[in-house]
């Protein structure tokens, strides 16, 4: 029997792909497939697949041409599966020439001609979504830079509120709100809290998807209009904690879930910038909770849930702001959590999460973590995870927004309930202020 592997990403399984896998199939007797996972494609460069793994793995599968699909997860990891499976014939597309070279001191390595004028990469980009930005928010010049990563995204226009007049933009100003709705498909809205709900209402109403800092909305009521509104207009609605679509904190969540460190009994999170305070008490743009409350939040309500006991707020003043640093405690059932946000005041930024059987420490600062450590008793268990970050999740939360346009399925790491409640909480504490 002959056994022949080749590896592909897979995303959008097109005719390219199959005619590939017909090839490699006619090599021999037994074809294996690896399918690369999200995080070994983001250590590769490539940030833009759309589907999930098991999407990809089903697609493969569902050809009827692979006798064995399985994931790929490392570097290095094709020699080990040429070994373990006694492979025979390496083969993989002719844009590859030279690259596995290498692997002929292992089987016979084959390059496919591959299918001219289909790719991934075009069916992706086969809509533009012109995106148009209501700015003032540092976020906004992130997103400038984050969005030629993106395939199928083009920023077209951008609208610049008072606090934003004196920044540079590189790209063409809208000259008011209205030719901004009127020429795009979609909004990203990095303008004050205090003015988010009016512009996200103003593009659900003129039928425009809609990515926004978080919070959405200072108020539990306006929340829930702007979500029910984006639902009856059937329209995307992404609440932009960027934090919530990085790869090591998704991947945190998911060893939650899966009990390694028991039941959780206590969160404590930090989010603080010194370095803020400046531009915050010159513009007007906002305050410790608003800025860095949903990002302190995140965890506490991701893992814990939004059905809490008790909440309470604790806030330091200054002469030129009020609500320079806030500690908020929380009581669940069988838990506690603590969250600490502060601008003009600096602390370690970092995020413990205990548990029955050990804990997980982010060091700071870990809303921009690539690194996440689970603890026990026994140091020898102690594990580290590794995770690459580029645009501090911010390019991945894209990729998602254009994908959700595209095919109209939810596609948010955020969910509805947490953003609503963390307009609630805000609300709450500026009552208690």
């Amino acid at each position: 029997m002959i056994k022949i592997i080749t590896y592909g990403t897979f995303d959008h399984l097109h005719q390219g792909h199959i005619n590939l896998l017909k090839k490699a199939k006619a090599l021999g007797d037994y074809l294996i497939v690896g399918v690369t996972t999200e995080n070994f494609d983001i250590t590769r460069g490539k940030i833009n697949v759309q589907q999930s793994l098991m999407e990809r793995i089903e697609a493969v599968k569902a050809t009827g041409l692979a006798d064995e699909v399985f994931p790929e997860e490392y570097e290095g990891q094709k020699i080990d599966d040429i070994k373990r499976n006694n492979v025979d014939i390496f083969a993989i597309g002719s844009d590859w020439i030279g690259k596995f070279d290498y692997l002929n001191e292992y089987c016979h390595v084959v390059y496919l001609p591959r299918t001219e004028g289909i790719s991934s990469t075009m069916i992706r980009s086969k809509k533009n979504v012109k995106l148009g930005v209501i700015g003032s928010d540092p976020s906004m010049v992130k997103l400038l830079n984050e969005v030629d990563y993106i395939d199928g995204l083009e920023i077209h226009s951008v609208y610049l509120d008072s606090a934003m007049n004196k920044r540079i933009v590189d790209f063409p100003l809208a000259k008011d709100i209205s030719s901004l709705l009127k020429e795009t498909d979609a909004i990203y809205i990095a303008c004050k809290p205090v003015d988010r709900y009016k512009y996200i209402k103003l593009a659900l109403e003129a039928g425009k998807h809609v990515i926004c800092d978080s919070p959405v909305a200072l108020k539990k009521e306006e929340a829930e209009e702007v979500f029910l509104l984006a639902h009856k207009n059937k329209l995307c609605l992404y609440d932009s904690i960027k934090t919530a679509y990085s790869l090591a904190f998704s991947r945190l969540v998911l060893l939650i879930k899966s009990g390694i460190i028991g039941e959780i009994k206590s969160i404590d999170s930090t989010c603080t910038s010194q370095e803020m305070y400046d531009w915050l008490k010159e513009t007007n743009f906002g305050t410790s909770m608003t800025i860095w409350g949903p990002f302190g939040l995140l965890p506490v309500l991701k893992i814990l849930g939004t059905e809490y006991k008790t909440i309470s707020f604790n806030t330091l003043h200054s002469t030129e702001m009020k609500d320079i640093f806030t500690k908020i405690n929380f009581t669940y059932d069988n838990a506690v959590a603590t969250v600490n946000v502060g601008v003009g005041v600096k602390s370690e930024g970092d995020l413990r999460i205990a548990g029955t059987k050990g804990y997980i420490y982010v060091p700071a600062p870990w809303w921009k973590t690539e690194y996440f450590e689970i603890r026990f008793e026994n140091q020898a268990y102690n594990k580290r995870y590794f995770y690459k970050l580029d645009g501090e999740g911010l390019r991945t939360e894209l990729v998602n927004f254009v994908h959700s346009i595209n095919t109209g399925n939810d596609n948010y790491y955020l969910e509805e309930k947490l953003s609503k409640k963390v307009s609630e909480i805000l609300e709450a504490h500026n009552k208690a202020m």
